[in-house]
């Protein structure tokens, strides 16, 4: 990847604020427009999520890997492919480009800039939920990057899109997601002292997919092509 710090920086942010912009505003649109019905309201909401994920990784990923998540950046640079100096650079971006976006959804919607979410989303099954969803991203992820690098920005949003369903929390998967959730009192919101237990599953689950994909799919040999997508099996030079 040669695109410079501040052009992968600026990419995290503008994906991230996009990927926010669209679980709000969707979840807000939704839930308008659904009459009450709430399976209809999170079929929409987790389609549109997974329809911009695939079109966000396809459009940013040449360009910083479309992380847009610090359980990513982290699982990268474990793995050495992405340097640790680039970390905080990444989850800072990833973080300010996700307040950006959910502030975009409300002004969308008429909604206040920001609003404490008062959803209660907390107990094991949901912060289990949390460690299953996380570790399935990482491990679709890093399955695909080393083997089928093409596939991938379709094999994260088939996954996203299914374990909204599948999970009892539909499946936040993203630290930074899941802080700025908390700035949204709306349907895609999540009561803030909530935040830490999902956050800690995430990280959880995301360190168990990358040491288990780590021995079932090994990186690829220093000689071998460079993948075409995230995340990177070598260090930059």
């Amino acid at each position: 990847m040669n695109a410079s710090l501040s052009r992968r920086l600026a990419a995290e942010a503008l994906g991230s604020s996009l990927l926010l912009a669209t679980v709000v505003g969707s979840g807000i649109m939704a839930e308008r427009l659904a009459g009450g019905n709430v399976a209809l309201a999170l079929l929409a909401n987790a389609l549109a999520t997974g329809a911009v994920l695939m079109a966000l990784i396809l459009a940013l990923g040449p360009i910083s890997g479309a992380h847009f998540n610090p359980a990513v950046t982290l699982a990268d640079a474990w793995q050495r492919g992405l340097p640790w100096r680039e970390v905080p650079g990444y989850v800072i971006a990833q973080g300010a480009g996700a307040f950006a976006g959910v502030a975009a959804a409300h002004l969308m919607f008429g909604e206040p800039l920001f609003s404490a979410s008062i959803r209660i989303r907390t107990g094991a099954p949901q912060w289990f939920s949390e460690f299953v969803a996380t570790f399935g991203l990482l491990a679709i992820i890093w399955g695909c990057s080393r083997r089928r690098a093409e596939s991938l920005p379709f094999a994260v949003a088939g996954y996203i899109v299914a374990a909204y369903w599948f999970t009892a929390s539909t499946s936040f998967a993203n630290p930074a997601v899941t802080l700025a959730r908390a700035a949204t009192d709306s349907f895609a919101g999540i009561r803030p002292a909530d935040v830490p237990g999902f956050m800690l599953a995430q990280l959880a689950g995301a360190l168990c997919a990358t040491m288990l994909l780590g021995w079932l799919v090994p990186a690829a040999p220093r000689h071998a092509p460079e993948p075409l997508s995230l995340p990177h099996d070598r260090v930059r030079t």
